[in-house]
């Protein structure tokens, strides 16, 4: 497995394409309660495949990620040769990023000197799609953009 297995929620979300998956391999609905029951681990196999291939796709559509924390924010670009990111990090005590507060002190706060922001580019290693995922599940979620636009105005981004 590459990527991480799809939680029950997110298996449950997709049905109907983990269906089609299931087509695909000409396993039937029955074939398939049979699997689950006499061979788990099969089952198990298919559905890491599965979750690959979704991953696969979701990070190959991905254009935007953020990850936001009470002092930080990290917004990036995904290129398709490599990252471009922008920080803004938050020296003042007692201000949190995260709460719909300390976003309006941020806003009404960019010129301060409490308010650093920063730009970086960086290029993918052998497999882009992982430096992403490796992202991701370091609290980073997919987005379409909005923050990192809003941001760029102010920031030289490192091209």
């Amino acid at each position: 497995m590459t990527y991480a297995r799809l939680t029950k929620e997110q298996l449950e979300e997709l049905h109907p394409e983990f269906i089609n998956f299931l087509a695909t391999q000409s396993i039937t609905a029955d074939e398939w309660e049979d699997i689950k029951t006499n061979k788990p681990e099969v089952a198990e196999e298919e559905i890491d495949i599965f979750s690959d291939l979704v991953w696969e796709n979701v990070l190959t559509k991905a254009q935007f990620l953020e990850h936001i924390s009470p002092n930080q924010m990290h917004l990036f670009e995904l290129k398709e040769d490599k990252m471009a990111l922008i920080a803004v990090k938050i020296n003042k005590e007692g201000i949190d990023i995260t709460t719909k507060e300390g976003y309006q002190w941020l806003q009404d706060n960019l010129g301060n000197d409490d308010v650093v922001f920063m730009s970086a580019s960086k290029e993918y290693g052998e497999k882009p799609n992982l430096d992403k995922f490796k992202l991701i599940q370091q609290g980073a979620v997919v987005t379409k953009g909005s923050l990192y636009n809003w941001f760029a105005r102010f920031v030289d981004v490192k091209e």
